[in-house]
């Protein structure tokens, strides 16, 4: 837990300037913005200890001067998104910054104002959310851009499937050109300045950006030759996004962030390239509670904790509205800031993930690694004919939104929940992956597909897959060719009635077929039903569960239903029990609960359902530091004694647990301690400059 900055495994966004009350002491800090207080910021930032990235929005930000004209005497309001009432789509409440279609101008608009960055020093520049909106595409602009792309002219997006597919495609290229272009030549002018800067793309997951009816280039952001990775932007504001279940309507925050957080590995996965998991203690919604926040903040940070393929992590984004903004609290009218216990299992968990990066991980139970196939394309596919649609970014009431049933993406979690709510390791497969990523199905067992919410964007991923399988892959196919995007014009379309029908024919197997056919050493089976359907009663969930498990088995992998979702990384266990799974779960052992401010240890505890743990086992080691809500440095252990630093937000709590053979005989630092069983427990008040505590033995 005493690591190097240098690894660069934990930091947070800030817009605010520098104080004390929101030094968090991670690894860097992404200061946020483009203004005349940038690099009086970062010097700042850069002389409180921190390694200095840059973040900027790509998609949106205070461009004023770029559409008034004032940047080269044009008007570019016509490179506003725009919806088909031909107004413009404003990002959140302001009335003057529209998300832009990434047009040339406004790209070399881009570069003018990041390139004085260069000189500041920073180490990283993040371009955030690219992000277009599946509404917008009615620009005057966009209506160019599809003439140049296309070579034929412009048609409403919302007026057939094969436009509305279109549209997305050249959202997506837009996007990505933009990105391209920004990051390729700022590296080359860096380079030419004698500096070394790494761009990265902070962007929510696949499965949200679908969920919302976002358009943004996801795996395209593995082929653009200047981004060296991405930050997964999944929080309680996206997570907690209403799915259906069993026929049940519901917040499943949990489980929607563990299928977010693995989706998003994709991005990176197989790769050199870098990837943070972000996790929000607060969301963009001001009217929860502080009881709420915390509940939803440990439920998705507990799910990135079960992808154990990723140990970077972004803390916080704005930890001046976390530490020094008002919340409600339950059972109130009044609003306070952060409580104390709260504040310090915040940061009791900010500083233990730096201690995840840990080879020895063991899974609790060692059943079949089910993949789930997503695709961009997903994206593209967000409109039906005569369909609602709807708007929400997560600030509106999901569960009264008008075209809700659209933004529960049923055909996704039709497929994926059922197996989830088994206790299976289900994780979304970026479909575009397999194209030129050897790998991307070595870490799955039995594999989910179904392309009536989404296609393949070459045959060469049907090719793939019939390797994977020959090889010993299991492939469900669910699929009932209702979609009205199967008559779309695309490289199927004149040869095959569905795409479906060239993956059979690339496996070599009969699609009329029901039952398991073998393929190699592997197998396949084609179901013949919508996705959503195995989302409206228990009925249909345990019908796909059972097809799943047959082919499972089938293959030799075994099957054991829990509801106990867990894995040890190191000398840390993580774990759920899924709470419509029903029944709990009892953990015995020697440990030092994570998730308690206190830090108290835990010997024997029975979870119930939706409850979650995560411990520190002292059986696994000896280590003398076990946990603490500082970040703890100059580290200096010998026979007569004890001596660190702890550094930590001023005005928080900090609670430290050392593993002792006995109690001290005296304590230099802490305005408190406690000793029980082997731990000691010190607490004193954060100071960012650190606080000396001394131990005599």
């Amino acid at each position: 837990m005493t690591t190097s900055k240098d690894d660069e495994l934990t930091g947070f966004q800030e817009r605010a300037p520098y104080e004390e009350s929101i030094d968090l002491r991670t690894d860097f800090v992404m200061v946020y913005g483009l203004d005349d207080s940038t690099p009086e910021r970062i010097d700042r930032w850069r002389a409180a200890g921190y390694r200095v990235h840059l973040m900027t929005g790509i998609s949106w930000g205070t461009y004023q001067d770029y559409l008034d004209g004032r940047w080269d005497g044009g008007d570019h309001w016509a490179d506003a998104q725009t919806a088909g009432d031909g107004s413009p789509i404003l990002h959140g409440k302001s009335a003057d910054i529209p998300y832009m279609v990434p047009t040339f101008a406004f790209t070399e608009y881009l570069l003018e104002k990041l390139r004085p960055i260069i000189a500041l020093g920073v180490e990283g520049i993040h371009l955030e959310e690219p992000e277009f909106w599946a509404r917008a595409g009615y620009s005057e602009s966009f209506k160019r851009e599809w003439q140049a792309y296309f070579n034929e002219p412009w048609q409403p997006p919302h007026s057939t499937p094969e436009a509305h597919f279109r549209s997305g495609q050249l959202k997506q290229h837009l996007l990505s050109r933009s990105l391209d272009r920004v990051t390729s030549v700022l590296r080359d002018e860096a380079l030419q300045q004698g500096r070394q800067v790494r761009f990265y793309v902070p962007t929510h997951s696949l499965l949200n950006y679908t969920q919302w009816q976002i358009i943004s280039p996801e795996s395209r952001l593995r082929t653009l030759p200047s981004i060296d990775g991405a930050i997964a932007q999944v929080w309680t504001g996206t997570s907690r996004t209403p799915n259906v279940y069993a026929g049940k309507v519901a917040e499943r925050t949990f489980e929607t962030a563990y299928l977010e957080y693995g989706i998003a590995q994709d991005l990176t996965r197989g790769t050199d390239r870098r990837m943070w998991f972000l996790h929000d203690p607060i969301e963009d919604h001001p009217d929860r509670t502080w009881e709420d926040y915390l509940a939803n903040y440990q439920r998705t940070l507990v799910a990135s904790l079960l992808h154990p393929g990723v140990a970077r992590y972004e803390v916080a984004p704005w930890p001046h509205r976390i530490f020094n903004r008002p919340y409600l609290r339950e059972g109130t009218s009044e609003r306070s800031l952060i409580p104390a216990d709260t504040a310090t299992s915040y940061l009791i968990a900010m500083n233990s993930l730096r201690d995840l990066d840990q080879p020895d991980v063991q899974w609790a139970h060692e059943g079949p690694r089910i993949g789930v196939a997503l695709s961009d394309t997903a994206m593209f596919q967000r409109w039906a004919p005569g369909g609602e649609s709807g708007h929400y970014d997560g600030l509106q009431d999901a569960l009264a939104l008008e075209g809700r049933n659209q933004l529960h993406f049923s055909d996704f979690y039709g497929l994926a929940l059922p197996p989830l709510y088994e206790g299976q390791r289900v994780c979304p497969v970026q479909l575009e992956n397999l194209i030129d990523t050897p790998d991307a199905l070595d870490d799955v067992d039995v594999l989910v597909l179904s392309y009536e919410f989404q296609k393949p964007l070459a045959p060469g991923i049907h090719y793939a897959l019939a390797g994977w399988v020959s090889r010993g892959g299991n492939l469900l196919y669910v699929g009932d060719d209702a979609d009205p995007y199967h008559e779309i014009r695309s490289w199927w379309t004149g040869r095959y009635e569905t795409c479906a029908d060239h993956l059979a024919e690339a496996l070599g197997v009969d699609r009329k077929r029901d039952d398991i056919q073998p393929v190699g050493a592997g197998r396949v089976q084609f179901v013949a039903a919508r996705p959503a359907d195995f989302t409206e009663s228990p009925d249909r969930a345990a019908e796909l569960v059972a097809a799943i498990r047959s082919l499972s088995e089938a293959g030799g992998h075994g099957w054991q239903s829990t509801n106990w979702l867990s894995v040890r990384r190191g000398p840390y266990l993580i774990g759920a029990v899924l709470e419509e799974a029903g029944g709990s779960q009892v953990v015995e052992g020697n440990y030092v609960d994570l998730l308690d401010p206190r830090l108290p240890l835990v010997r024997r505890r029975e979870l119930g359902p939706g409850e979650l743990a995560w411990l520190r086992d002292l059986s696994y080691d000896d280590a003398v530091l076990l946990a603490s809500a500082g970040r703890v440095v100059d580290w200096q252990q010998d026979d007569a004694g004890l001596r660190f630093s702890c550094e930590a937000p001023r005005g928080v709590q900090v609670t430290t647990a050392l593993r002792l053979p006995s109690e001290p005989a005296r304590v230099d630092g802490a305005t408190e301690t406690q000793y029980e069983d082997g731990v000691l427990w010190l607490h004193h008040a954060g100071d960012p400059a650190g606080t000396h505590v001394e131990l005599t033995f």
